[in-house]
């Protein structure tokens, strides 16, 4: 039987098994949802941004740096940098990572322009992808804007762009909006 190349590319040449790992840490997201609570959008970024609020966990699974993170309202836009652990099995990084991305930007745009007591969901994401994500990909920035908000629902698009400036994927959401539970 043949030998599995696949299996040999997991040793380096000395034959010891190649293994990357990647730690990190967050913090209960039910205290950060909590405090999101009592502060209107805008507000609840600028506390993340001071480091008073910690940041979702899905930002630290994504590697997104709190410190280069431009909220105003009906906008925000993040950095965003491929690496490996994004990877899907063909080389390039998975549509979900990219979904999340644009989940997480359009989101956040219809996030800003709510005022304390008010929550939003996404109820639909359509995403488009357009040119593939890799490592060399370089320093990607995503950017979401909202198209309107009003009292129930808020839509908001975003873009995925690479270092070049094209554009890799884009989105559009629709969130419901609705008042937290007293």
């Amino acid at each position: 039987m043949p030998e599995d190349s696949a299996l040999e590319s997991l040793h380096d040449v000395a034959g010891n098994p190649v293994v990357r790992e990647r730690s990190y840490s967050w913090h209960d997201p039910a205290l950060v949802a909590e405090r999101a609570r009592g502060l209107s959008g805008l507000d609840f970024f600028a506390s993340m941004g001071r480091g008073d609020i910690s940041t979702a966990p899905v930002f630290a699974t994504l590697g997104i740096d709190m410190a280069k993170f431009e909220f105003e309202y009906g906008r925000v836009a993040m950095q965003f940098i491929p690496q490996e652990y994004h990877y899907n099995a063909i080389g390039s990084v998975h549509g979900g990572v990219i979904t999340t991305l644009l989940d997480t930007v359009v989101g956040c745009a219809v996030h800003s322009t709510l005022a304390a007591g008010i929550g939003s969901t996404t109820v639909e994401i359509k995403v488009n992808f357009t040119r593939s994500v890799h490592v060399g990909s370089g320093v990607m920035r995503c950017e979401g804007k909202v198209i309107t908000a009003g009292r129930t629902i808020g839509t908001a698009e975003g873009r995925l762009m690479d270092s070049q400036g094209r554009t890799c994927a884009f989105a559009t959401t629709t969130c419901l909006l609705f008042p937290y539970p007293s």
